[in-house]
């Protein structure tokens, strides 16, 4: 990875940090490839069960880079993939985002294909591509009012003015509120805590949970059913068991 885009691995987590801060960790053409191979590793290495994104320097991300568009004409959304490699696209694994102050435009987009989200009460949430002439076409435009009513999401996309964070966390645009300097250690527990149960478990319940929206009743109870047989027949739920009945933590195996 690159100085702009570093990864860490913390037991299990994947930590992505956008290392732009001299941008307010907008995302040029370079960037949102480094995060999508990032991510590509959290889904293809079994040893990693979540991954966080946080941000460099007091901002989790503005958006697009537009000098850098302006300058060379590179975009920073990926064809199939969208911006930073996820909007369009989200990883197989719980993905959760660690914001402290402006999650902006395209950095609000970004969050919204995150599974979580952990913000400072300082943080800023905002898509004023309106203000621009422009379209919120990351994904905030479909998928904000499927999060927040309609007339809230109107309001943000129409009039393009932010949110604080406690009044995203009243939307339940956020998981959890904390002070600023922390949320990253915050994501990262949260993490930890999902990182925890049964990989298989995990990532079954993840797919339940969107494709889940597009089926009728009927669909979604034939189709948990389908989806959680190899679920329930896998080692890791023996183990599960075992280790319940042991009073001792498990060892998943994946399998």
């Amino acid at each position: 990875m690159s100085d702009e885009v570093f990864v860490e691995r913390r037991e299990g987590v994947q930590v992505i940090t956008i290392n732009r801060p001299y941008v307010k960790n907008a995302l040029d053409g370079a960037a949102s490839r480094e995060m999508a191979r990032a991510v590509d590793e959290l889904d293809a290495d079994d040893d990693l069960r979540v991954g966080v994104i946080a941000g460099a320097g007091g901002t989790f991300c503005a958006g697009m880079d537009l000098k850098a568009f302006a300058a060379g004409g590179e975009s920073p959304g990926i064809p199939g993939r969208g911006f930073g490699g996820i909007t369009a696209r989200r990883p197989k694994k719980p993905l959760i985002a660690a914001v402290e102050g402006w999650a902006l435009a395209g950095g609000f987009e970004l969050m919204l294909a995150c599974d979580m989200v952990v913000a400072s009460y300082g943080a800023r949430f905002g898509v004023p591509e309106v203000k621009r002439g422009l379209v919120a076409s990351a994904g905030a435009a479909v998928l904000l009012p499927q999060r927040v009513p309609q007339c809230v999401a109107l309001e943000m996309l129409l009039t393009g003015e932010p949110i604080g964070a406690r009044r995203a966390a009243e939307l339940g645009l956020v998981n959890r509120l904390v002070p600023q300097g922390e949320t990253r250690g915050a994501a990262i527990d949260l993490a930890g805590a999902i990182a925890a149960n049964g990989p298989l478990a995990v990532a079954v319940t993840k797919r339940l949970a969107y494709e889940g929206r597009d089926w009728t009743f009927a669909e979604s109870m034939e189709k948990s059913v389908t989806m959680t047989r190899v679920v329930s027949a896998s080692d890791d739920a023996r183990e599960g068991a075992r280790a319940f009945a042991e009073k001792r933590r498990p060892v998943w195996t994946g399998r």
